[in-house]
């Protein structure tokens, strides 16, 4: 379903890697796991008996829910390139576009910690001077990340040598 507010139709979105969703779930699905397993001990321990098996199933129904959850929010973040400005999108409940002129930013950032990397994953986020703006672009491979990168550096000087 599209939504003229949040699709340009002009454009060709990007999406990020699947490899996102599953470095997600690999962080997000044992801990709720053990969460559940870890009251239900803990209920065990007080002598709740039978009940020791609701926590330990909320745990792995929640693993459930989180696992898809997770799919469905990398599969929202998507990018486009136009020749003045980048769109960025993402959210399932609620969902944002970001529209940044080239010639507003600052300085480009590309990052990847340790479990990232692992993944072969990268985040590009862009700085503009408002203090309130934040764009990101999370779950890019390293080679589409460094073209990015420099994509946007080009249009951002070529932008920034105009005024």
């Amino acid at each position: 379903m599209t939504d003229p507010a949040f699709d340009a139709l002009d454009v060709e979105w990007r999406g990020v890697s699947p490899r996102l969703a599953a470095v997600r779930r690999l962080l997000l699905c044992p801990l709720l796991l053990l969460a559940g397993l870890g009251v239900g001990a803990l209920v065990l321990l007080l002598g709740g008996g039978g009940w020791a098996a609701l926590p330990l199933g909320l745990g792995v129904v929640g693993a459930l829910l989180a696992s898809v959850w997770v799919g469905r929010a990398v599969a929202s973040w998507a990018y486009a390139e136009r020749g003045e400005d980048l769109l960025v999108r993402h959210g399932v409940l609620v969902r944002r576009l970001v529209v940044v002129p080239y010639g507003r930013m600052q300085f480009v950032d590309v990052t990847a910690d340790p479990v990232h990397r692992l993944a072969r994953l990268a985040t590009v986020q862009l700085h503009t001077g408002a203090a309130t703006s934040e764009v990101v672009v999370r779950g890019l491979v390293p080679a589409e990340a460094a073209r990015l990168r420099d994509r946007l550096a080009a249009r951002g000087e070529a932008r920034a040598a105009g005024l």
